[in-house]
C-alpha cells in the first residue's frame, strides 16, 4: 500500500474497466472552438456510473479566458494548464448539461474570482495546482450538486469554518499538499455524505480529539506526509464507517493502537515510512476486519515482537518490506491470523523466518523473502520439510542463501532439509544498531538487540565498566527488557562509553557493540573516551604458532585480531577473527615457519595495537644410523616436555595441526591458562568459564580443535 492507497486502487479499477468495456473516443461532429478538440469520451461519475460524455478538450493552449461558442451539449470541459484567473457565470451560459469542469493548473488566487451562482448539475470541479490561499464561508455555494472537489496543491493556509456550506452531496474532498497548520472539525459539519478525505501533505503535527467526528459516512482517510508524531486515543473517534486510513511518511515512533481501536471497521491500514523501531505486543490486536497492512520503508524498524499481530481473522495480506534494519521477527509474532495468504518480507535484514512463525499461518500461500541475508541452517528448515504445507516463493530465482559458506549463493528452494543443521549459532544482524549513538544529557536511551537461533538464545549486555546486565537484573539507570532491549534512564556522562550485546545459546555466541556519546547542557559536549593501557604482547613464538596476550584496563566486550604475512594484503579478509567477551590470550596457529607477521588487536572502532614478529625456522635433528636408546629416550622426553608446556600455555591446535604448513592460520583462545580470561567486574566471575567456552563456537570450526587438545592434555 502506498500514498492515498484506496483512492488510487479505485481509480485504477475504473480505468481498467473503462479500457476493457468502453469504445474508444470518437469524433463529436459539432462546431468546435478553435484549437480545442471535441470528442465523445468515456466518463465515470463519482459514484462509478458510466457515461459516454461529449467532451471539449482545451488543455495547454495558454488561454486567459474561456473560448467562445462552446457546444451546448458539452458535459465535460477541460481547461487544464492555461492562464485563466477569473470565470463568470455568463461564460458558461447555456451549458446546462455540464457535469465536469477542469480548471487545474491555472491562475486562480481566490474563489471569489469563480463567480458561479447556479450550476446544479456539476458533479466534479478541479481547482488543483492554482494559487488559492483562503476559502471564505460558502465558497462553493453555486455548485449544490457537487460530488468531487479537488483543491490539492494550492497555497491554502486558512479555511473558514463554513467554507463548504451547501455541499451536502460532496463525496470526495482533496485538500492534500497545501499549507494548512490545523484541521478544524467545523469544516465537516456541512459534509454528511463525504466518503473520501485526502488532507495529507499539510504541516499538521497534531490531530485534535474528535477531529473527524462529523464525518459519519467517511470510508477513506489519507493523513500522509503531515509530520504527525503521535495520535491521541480519541483522534479517530466517530469514524464508524472508516475502512481505509493512510499514515504514510509521518513521524510516528509507535503504532497508534489506542486510536486505531476506535475504528472497528478498518480494512486497509498504511503505516509505511514512519520511524517506528518496534512493533510491540498487542499493537495490532483484535482488529477484526483488517484485510491489508503495510509496514514498508521504515528506516528505524528493528523488530516485530511476540504477539505483535494477534487475532486478525480477516487479514489476508501483510507487507513488511524495504526496512534496512529489520533483522528479527519473533517466532510467535503472528497469532491467530487464520486468513493470511500473502506474506511480503523482501528487502529487509532478515537472516531467517522461524519455522514456528510459518506454522502459525495455516492459510499461507505465498511468501516473499528475496533480498534478505538468509541463513540456510536450522532456522529455515521449514522450506524443505516434508510434513509442512508447501508455500510458494515469490521470485524464487532471487532468493539466495548468504550463510553458511558451503551453501552461499545457493537458491533457498534448492537446499534440501537434510543439508541444514538442527541447531545453529545466534546471529545479531550488523544493522541492528549503529556503531555510534549520540544523546543529550538527561535523556533516555533504548538500544534494541535481537537474535534468532536454535536453541533460542539468551541476551545480555556488558556496560563500559564491565557490568553484566540481563533481563533478570536491573541496576541503577539500567534495565534490560525480556526481548533484549537495554534501556538507560536519565543518561549522564558516567553512562557514556562502549556497550556490547551478547546473544548466546548452547552452540555459541555472537556480539555487537555501540559507543554511546553524551552531549552536555548548552554547547558543551561530553564524550566518553575509553582510556586503555592495552598492549599486545608476544608470549611465545615457534615455527607454526605464536601465543599472544594483552592486559585491558577496562571492559573489552568485543575485539578482533587481524594479521598479515610478509606485508601482503592478499586475502586480508580471511586473516581476521572476532574475539568474544572475557578473553585476554590467544594462540595464533597454523603459521608458516620463517615468516614475518604483523598482528593487530582491534578494540572498538578507534583502538588498535599492532606487533610484528618472525616465526622460527624449522630445525631438524641430524640423522644418525647409530642412535642409542638413551638418545631416543632423551628425544621422547623433550617432546613430552613440550606437549606438557603446550597444555599449560593453552595452545588450542594439536601437534598434528602445527606440523602441517599448508593450512591457513587460525585464532583460538587459550583455554587452560586462567590468566588469559578477562573478568573486569565481580559480576562476571561466575560466568567467566561460560563466556570463554562459548567463544570457541562463535565462528564454528575452532571449538573442536580446542576440545581435542584439552582432552589430549
Amino acid at each position: 500500500m502506498k500514498y492515498n492507497t484506496l483512492v488510487l486502487l479505485q481509480a485504477q479499477l475504473i480505468l481498467s474497466i473503462a479500457s476493457a468495456l468502453v469504445i474508444h473516443s470518437v469524433p463529436w461532429k459539432v462546431p468546435c472552438p478553435k484549437q480545442c478538440v471535441c470528442q465523445i469520451k468515456p466518463w465515470y461519475s463519482p459514484r462509478s456510473v458510466y457515461r459516454e460524455a461529449p467532451t471539449v478538450d482545451c488543455n495547454d493552449l495558454l488561454l486567459s479566458q474561456l473560448p467562445a461558442s462552446l457546444p451546448v451539449e458539452t458535459q465535460t470541459l477541460r481547461l487544464q494548464s492555461n492562464l485563466i484567473s477569473t470565470l463568470d457565470q455568463s461564460e458558461l451560459q447555456g451549458l446546462a448539461n455540464l457535469t465536469e469542469l477542469d480548471l487545474s493548473q491555472n491562475s486562480f488566487s481566490s474563489t471569489r474570482h469563480l463567480r458561479i451562482s447556479d450550476m446544479p448539475r456539476l458533479l466534479s470541479l478541479h481547482l488543483e495546482e492554482n494559487q488559492l490561499r483562503h476559502l471564505p464561508d460558502s465558497a462553493f455555494s453555486g455548485f449544490p450538486g457537487l460530488q468531487e472537489l479537488y483543491l490539492n496543491h494550492n497555497r491554502l493556509r486558512n479555511i473558514s469554518p463554513g467554507a463548504f456550506n451547501g455541499l451536502d452531496n460532496l463525496l470526495r474532498l482533496h485538500l492534500n499538499s497545501n499549507r494548512l497548520g490545523v484541521i478544524d472539525r467545523r469544516w465537516f459539519h456541512a459534509l454528511p455524505q463525504l466518503e473520501v478525505l485526502m488532507i495529507g501533505g499539510n504541516p499538521v503535527e497534531t490531530i485534535q480529539d474528535l477531529n473527524f467526528k462529523p464525518l459519519v459516512s467517511l470510508r477513506s482517510l489519507v493523513l500522509a506526509g503531515m509530520g504527525l508524531r503521535e495520535l491521541s486515543e480519541r483522534a479517530l473517534e466517530g469514524l464508524s464507517s472508516l475502512e481505509s486510513i493512510s499514515f504514510y511518511d509521518n513521524h510516528l515512533t509507535k503504532v497508534p493502537k489506542e486510536a486505531l481501536q476506535k475504528v472497528p471497521g478498518l480494512k486497509f491500514l498504511d503505516l509505511n515510512k514512519n520511524p517506528i523501531e518496534l512493533v510491540q505486543p498487542g499493537d495490532f490486536r483484535d482488529m477484526l476486519h483488517l484485510k491489508e497492512l503495510g509496514l514498508n520503508n521504515m528506516d528505524q524498524l528493528v523488530s516485530i515482537e511476540r504477539s505483535a499481530l494477534e487475532n486478525l481473522p480477516e487479514l489476508t495480506k501483510l507487507e513488511i518490506t524495504n526496512n534496512p534494519r529489520l533483522s528479527y521477527i519473533h517466532p510467535q509474532a503472528f497469532q491467530h491470523l487464520s486468513s493470511m495468504e500473502s506474506l511480503m518480507l523482501n528487502s529487509n535484514a532478515l537472516s531467517a523466518l522461524h519455522r514456528e512463525t510459518v506454522r502459525s499461518l495455516p492459510g499461507l500461500q505465498e511468501i516473499s523473502l528475496h533480498t534478505n541475508p538468509i541463513r540456510c541452517d536450522c532456522l529455515i528448515r521449514w522450506v524443505g520439510a516434508e510434513d509442512d504445507k508447501p508455500v510458494r516463493f515469490i521470485e524464487p530465482q532471487s532468493t539466495f542463501c548468504s550463510e553458511p559458506p558451503e551453501l552461499k549463493a545457493r537458491r533457498v528452494k534448492e537446499v534440501s532439509f537434510r543439508e541444514m543443521a538442527d541447531s545453529c549459532l545466534p546471529l545479531i544482524a550488523p544493522g541492528t544498531f549503529p556503531s555510534h549513538v549520540r544523546i543529550r544529557h538527561g535523556e533516555n536511551l533504548a538500544l534494541h538487540c535481537r537474535a534468532l537461533a536454535e536453541p533460542e538464545p539468551s541476551i545480555y549486555w556488558v556496560t563500559p565498566t564491565g557490568q553484566k546486565l540481563s533481563p533478570s537484573t536491573s541496576s541503577g539507570r539500567y534495565q534490560v527488557l525480556p526481548e533484549g532491549t537495554l534501556e538507560i534512564f536519565g543518561i549522564t556522562l558516567e553512562e557514556a562509553g562502549f556497550y556490547t550485546c551478547v546473544a548466546e545459546n548452547l552452540v555459541g555466541a555472537d556480539t555487537r557493540s555501540v559507543t554511546v556519546r553524551v552531549d552536555g547542557v548548552g554547547n558543551a559536549v561530553m564524550i566518553s573516551t575509553r582510556r586503555t593501557n592495552d598492549s599486545l604482547e608476544l608470549k611465545e613464538v615457534k615455527e607454526r604458532y605464536a601465543l599472544l596476550s594483552w592486559a585491558a584496563s577496562q571492559n573489552v566486550p568485543s575485539a578482533r585480531l587481524s594479521w598479515l604475512a610478509n606485508g601482503s594484503l592478499e586475502d586480508l579478509h580471511q586473516h581476521s577473527k572476532r574475539i568474544l567477551a572475557g578473553t585476554r590470550g590467544f594462540n595464533l596457529t597454523r603459521l608458516q615457519p620463517g615468516t614475518q607477521y604483523k598482528v593487530c588487536l582491534h578494540l572498538g572502532s578507534n583502538d588498535t595495537t599492532c606487533i610484528q614478529f618472525r616465526t622460527k625456522e624449522i630445525t631438524t635433528l641430524a640423522s644418525s644410523p647409530d642412535l642409542t636408546p638413551a638418545a631416543i629416550l632423551a628425544a621422547s622426553a623433550l617432546l613430552l616436555l613440550l606437549a606438557a608446556k603446550a597444555c599449560q600455555g593453552g595452545g588450542s591446535s594439536s601437534w598434528r595441526e602445527r606440523d602441517q604448513g599448508t593450512e591457513k592460520p587460525e585464532v583460538s583462545p587459550s583455554l587452560p591458562n586462567r590468566e588469559h580470561l578477562v573478568v573486569p567486574e565481580p559480576q562476571l566471575q561466575s560466568s567467566a568459564k561460560d563466556s570463554t567456552d562459548n567463544i570457541h563456537t562463535s565462528k564454528g570450526d575452532t571449538q573442536n580443535a580446542a576440545r581435542s587438545e584439552a582432552e589430549l592434555c
